[in-house]
């Protein structure tokens, strides 16, 4: 055995031993995993991050995995001649899109990340089962209501933003089932819901995240994403918020654009039981195992 290697035994030892307390404190706790954005059209990462999944899998914790996919809606909207308009980063959703987003989501995506996983898993028999809201009924939505002030009149007027809704019931009967199990499952779930009268709505996958580590009562929610996380107004990470803090970043203008609706998701799940929302660069090799398992983590935590 070279130098090289035994010197990197060592430190694969030294880091696992490290890793033990926190390990402990996940164990057979609940983890919500928000993935999406541009890190899920590169098959590499992808691997990476399924491979990962499994471990936390492994070590005791239970993974649920909400996904998202817009870019490839996108993609496939554009192929059938639909175009697509959004309001407040909300894609207006009509009967012909609605078909193309649920075909994506619950098609495609979903399928491929639960294969993704069950691959990884394959020695260890883990597998990745997966779902869309509809599924037993699992996310029941109300349609979504927006409103827009009128330039000119100032007036206040609601916007149609078609088959887009708002998580209002979260069953987690099936959910629990499978991650109580004694097979190891890992649900993956597509952002799809149901109304009660039956009819589907594509949700924000955020909302369909934090909706769902709310009723799981997760001890942690990962939103992974394509930046570091909440960056200062000098572009510094800020590695710990409270939720009165993410308020003020979003008042304040410090966060901007597309964290803006992260940072409101964050907070819903704490308030509504979640210990802790994490919002960290899904882009980085094991990014989610340094933010658990180190005693730095990754990204920025917000918590109560």
């Amino acid at each position: 055995m070279s130098e090289d290697t035994e010197a990197q035994g060592w430190a694969t030892a030294k880091t696992l031993a490290e890793a033990l307390p926190y390990i402990q404190i996940y164990d057979r706790e609940t983890v919500v995993i928000k993935y999406g954005g541009h890190a899920m059209g590169q098959e590499e990462v992808a691997k990476l991050f399924a491979a990962d999944v499994v471990l936390l899998k492994m070590l005791g914790l239970h993974p649920v995995v909400v996904h998202g996919g817009g870019p490839q809606i996108s993609r496939m909207l554009e192929r059938a001649g639909v175009k697509s308009t959004f309001i407040d980063g909300l894609r207006v959703t009509d009967e012909a899109t609605m078909e193309v987003a649920e075909m994506v989501l619950s098609g495609a995506i979903n399928k491929e990340i639960a294969n993704w996983i069950t691959l990884a898993g394959a020695e260890a028999e883990v597998r990745g089962v997966g779902l869309s809201g509809k599924d037993g009924r699992l996310i029941t939505v109300e349609k979504a209501v927006r409103t827009k002030k009128d330039p000119d009149s100032e007036i206040e007027k609601v916007v149609d933003l078609g088959f887009v809704g708002e998580p209002k019931v979260i069953d987690t009967t099936l959910i629990e089932a499978l991650i109580g199990a004694e097979e190891d499952y890992i649900p993956v779930i597509a952002p799809i819901g149901v109304s009660v009268e039956g009819q589907t709505y594509n949700i924000n996958a955020d909302t369909v995240a934090g909706a769902m580590a709310g009723a799981l009562e997760a001890k942690r929610m990962l939103l992974l994403t394509d930046v570091a996380g909440v960056l200062d107004k000098d572009g510094q990470l800020i590695r710990q918020m409270t939720v009165a803090e993410a308020r003020a970043a979003i008042e304040s203008g410090v966060a901007t654009g597309g964290m803006i609706p992260k940072l409101e998701t964050a907070i819903d799940a704490v308030e509504a039981g979640v210990e802790a929302v994490v919002i960290l660069d899904g882009r980085r090799p094991h990014a989610m195992l340094v933010e658990l398992f180190t005693e730095h983590g990754s990204g920025t935590l917000i918590c109560r």
